[in-house]
């Protein structure tokens, strides 16, 4: 800029020098000016345009054309360094170098037999080990096969990493096999959506990306991977480099514009990189939240506590949690992932008459729960009673309290850090005991008529309570279950208990059939001396039952037991009786055993005639899963009016 000005400036003096000249000064002092003002605007335009080429990048930073390496390395590398075990993923030629590289450096990758279930595999990853959940998934179809399952992640609060393929950077818009616009499919699925858009990107966006998923209110992440960044140098210079004799000025230009970007989609690609995790922000309460709460329950005379999914989300121990929660001594429900949070024994733990308890509570702490339909949004409650909500994320803290609930006390926090601090507290706080006791008899007297409504025929087949009944007195200490279904496993919820904290698996708020499959398979993967058993419905069954194979191939066995009425009874029961149809609701008593026993599992079939040697049968599917067998039980079941009320909307 000086040099141009200097230049201009000697211009001027010549011209006031010379006696031959007519202009003006100002004019040429103007026209000085003009000129140097441009040239700069071309020098900042042209540096610019270097720069968006990468053309000062590849001044400083090496690209090596001859290097056999390829950006998959990368992923597999930042994925080793942040503990991930296991990579998910149905085959695409996108991911390929992903799928080769992983496994070199020692994850197991696992491919399903739908994307969907390569996802709900991930989710089930990172609820049970606290770590980072991936799959990866190829281009198009591939990425449009795992919307719901990112859905349902997301409406969990599950920490995943979804990796999808697509086509090169420079191919989009122009017709490339595959080729959608995918970040805008996941923009509101997910916490962050990027596309990588060089070689040396893939580091710190994946570093970035999982540090994002498990900070505050965890979710789903979606990063793209071009092909152009994931293979090697040689490959992507010959599928889109162009020709190497271009004729023509048009032609040399697009040739050397085609290998500029190549150039730069490399340059320093193998530089050192840190790979290591990015920290995790996990919103805590103020000590203040936490006295104010404390103050709270010490004057409650009824209190109660409900803990919900998100309690069970890392850095606080499961076994941390549940020793606060004993500490305090108050009776809880137990919803969703925190189920088995507290022993089947346990004088805290209600399972039934969830509604009746809240109407007399006093005081009710949610621990993570939500007041949506499951609370039926808020209108439970007492209006004389506290309510003192905690969770990480604002909106669901203070869902419906503009019209149903008001809390005392809301804080935006991690529930179960909270209730830990809580805990030391009100060190010698004692919840009172006539309290605890008029829940406990009340919830054994409603145990006492579900034993007395599974002791009852129904008018043909199994009855389902029985069913069930009998499956919990079998159940192992080191069992995990895994929901899946509509009715019979709304069911199940009553009645199967989880042994442990961490040992029950449903899709969430989303209420998504289909999840059994992944479940259990990351379920199994993450906890291989589990009995892991999948309660599915026979509608829901339809979405997994392929995965079966996954199942064999993998070596992953695990036990499905099907209550099959032959119906989407959840929806007929309500559908029948309002409108008088039950169109579109009515199945067949198939034999989903045989097909479990096609693609290399075990099957086993039981109905009213089997009704006396049911227990042997379901030790006969321990048996065979513990030999290295997938198994799946086709219970034949009758109709009960035991979930009559139950909502489907």
């Amino acid at each position: 800029m000086g040099l141009v000005f200097w230049f201009f400036a000697s211009i001027l003096a010549t011209f006031s020098s010379s006696r031959h000249t007519g202009i003006p000064m100002d004019l040429l002092a103007g026209i000085g000016y003009a000129c140097a003002g441009l040239l700069a605007v071309l020098a900042a335009a042209l540096l610019g345009m270097a720069y968006r080429l990468g053309l000062l990048y590849q001044l400083w930073h090496k690209v090596d054309p001859r290097s056999p390496r390829h950006g998959g390395e990368l992923v597999a590398e930042v994925l080793k360094a942040h503990g991930v075990r296991f990579l998910f993923a149905l085959a695409g030629g996108h991911i390929s170098p992903i799928l080769v590289a992983s496994e070199k450096v020692g994850i197991r990758v696992v491919d399903t037999r739908h994307e969907a279930t390569a996802v709900f595999a991930a989710d089930a990853v990172s609820r049970l080990s606290g770590r980072i959940g991936v799959a990866a998934v190829t281009a198009g179809p591939g990425v449009t096969n795992a919307v719901t399952a990112i859905k349902n992640a997301q409406m969990a609060e599950s920490p995943l990493l979804l990796i999808g393929g697509a086509a090169a950077s420079l191919q989009k818009g122009r017709g490339a096999l595959q080729d959608i616009d995918q970040l805008s499919l996941f923009k509101t699925l997910c916490k962050a959506c990027v596309s990588v858009r060089a070689v040396r990107d893939i580091v710190p966006t994946l570093r970035k990306a999982i540090a994002t998923a498990q900070s505050g209110t965890p979710g789903p992440v979606f990063v793209e991977l071009p092909i152009d960044v994931l293979y090697p140098f040689h490959v992507v210079e010959k599928e889109i480099g162009g020709t190497k004799n271009a004729r023509g000025l048009q032609g040399k230009v697009v040739q050397w514009y085609l290998r500029n970007y190549i150039r730069n989609l490399f340059a320093g690609a193998w530089e050192p990189r840190d790979v290591s995790p990015l920290p995790v922000q996990v919103p805590l309460a103020t000590e203040d939240e936490v006295q104010r709460c404390a103050e709270l329950v010490s004057r409650a005379t009824k209190p109660l506590v409900l803990v919900g999914s998100q309690a069970m989300l890392p850095p606080t121990p499961a076994e941390e949690l549940r020793a606060a929660l004993e500490a305090l001594g108050i009776p809880c429900y137990l919803g969703g992932a925190a189920r088995g949070l507290l022993p089947p024994g346990s004088p805290l733990l209600l399972r039934q008459n969830r509604r009746d308890a809240l109407r007399d509570a006093d005081l009710v702490l949610l621990a993570g729960a939500v007041c949506d339909f499951r609370l039926s949004y808020g209108r439970l409650f007492s209006r004389r009673a506290v309510i003192v909500a905690v969770n990480r994320d604002r909106a669901q803290l203070l869902r419906n309290s503009d019209v149903f609930w008001k809390p005392r006390l809301a804080v935006q926090g991690d529930a179960a850090s909270f209730v830990v601090r809580l805990a030391r507290s009100l060190r010698g706080y004692t919840c009172p005991g006539d309290w605890v006791e008029g829940l406990r008899e009340a919830d054994r007297k409603k145990e006492q008529a579900n034993r007395e409504k599974a002791a009852t025929p129904t008018p043909q087949h199994l009855n389902p309570l029985d069913l069930l009944h009998r499956l919990d007195a079998l159940l192992p200490p080191e069992s995990l279950l895994v929901a899946d279904g509509g009715d019979f496993v709304g069911t199940a919820a009553y009645i199967v208990r989880p042994r442990r904290p961490l040992a029950w698996l449903d899709p969430g708020a989303f209420g998504t059939l289909g999840v059994g499959g992944g479940f259990a398979l990351g379920a199994k993967l993450c906890r291989p001396d589990a009995e892991v058993w999948v309660l599915y419905g026979d509608g829901s069954l339809g979405y997994s039952l392929m995965e079966f194979d996954t199942f064999v191939r993998h070596k992953t066995p695990v036990i499905a037991l099907v209550g099959n009425d032959a119906c989407w009874s959840q929806i007929s029961r309500e559908q029948v009786a309002l409108l008088g149809s039950n169109v579109a609701c009515g199945l067949e008593y198939l034999d989903y055993h045989a097909v479990a026993e096609a693609l290399g599992g075990k099957g086993f079939v039981v109905g009213r005639q089997d009704r006396e040697r049911l227990d042997a049968v379901l030790r006969a599917a321990q048996d065979a899963c513990r030999q290295g067998h997938p198994v799946l039980i086709n219970a034949l079941i009758g109709k009960t009016d035991f979930r009559d009320g139950s909502i489907s909307v």
